[in-house]
């Protein structure tokens, strides 16, 4: 198995505020993709659409200003079965994120593409909590054909 892990802090921001962010229709479509939809409580299913197709999280756990896990039920055969974990925390005026996409059979080239765009979304996070202006697809930097 193989993991994609990133680490961002958010500046000026609170574990709550991102939290919303990551839990909420309209948060996640100011910085991931703007065509989200679903139900995002333990349970529900998120669905997240882009240019280049889209895939369903089932929202696994719940912890508030602290920990939030969705388990990815449908969408690209290398994604299914594998979890997406954000952990968050207070340091000094950072808000910190930890990020893992986690369960990835083996490390293939799509998982590379993954971890850069992952990257791309995580500062797209930042930027919309610290200035209130995401770069949400589909106004986010392009890196390949595969979007």
């Amino acid at each position: 198995m193989a993991d994609i892990l990133h680490r961002v802090g958010v500046e000026h921001s609170s574990p709550e505020r991102v939290y919303a962010a990551l839990t909420t229709v309209d948060g996640l479509s100011g910085w991931w993709t703007e065509q989200t939809s679903g139900v995002a409580e333990v349970g529900g299913v998120l669905e997240f659409r882009f240019a280049a197709g889209g895939f369903d999280m089932k929202v696994v756990e719940l912890v508030a200003g602290r920990r939030v896990c969705w388990e990815v039920v449908d969408g690209p055969p290398e994604w299914v079965g594998t979890v997406v974990r954000w952990e968050l925390r207070q340091e000094g005026d950072f808000t910190i994120v930890v990020f893992a996409h986690e369960g990835w059979r083996e490390p293939v080239e799509f998982m590379y593409h993954c971890s850069t765009k992952w990257a791309v979304f995580l500062l797209s996070l930042k930027r919309f909590l610290e200035t209130g202006v995401g770069a949400p697809d589909p106004r986010d930097v392009r890196i390949s054909d595969w979007h």
